[in-house]
């Protein structure tokens, strides 16, 4: 059985993280702590959430 990258329903925005961290099996907290930090540092990763919570599937 293949693993398939969606949201998830353990959401507090759009369920991008979370569902990133089910891919990985990570703690949620920690995907959504790095997207933060990447966000002050680079910039570009509300404009990158935004296209993900766009694109990612819903999990059923």
């Amino acid at each position: 059985m293949s693993k398939k990258l969606v949201k998830s329903k353990n959401k507090i925005i759009a369920g991008v993280c979370a569902g990133i961290a089910e891919y990985f099996n990570v703690d949620p907290t920690l995907v959504r702590v790095i997207w933060v930090l990447c966000t002050f540092i680079a910039g570009l990763s509300i404009l990158a959430y935004l296209v993900c919570a766009l694109i990612m599937p819903s999990s059923n």
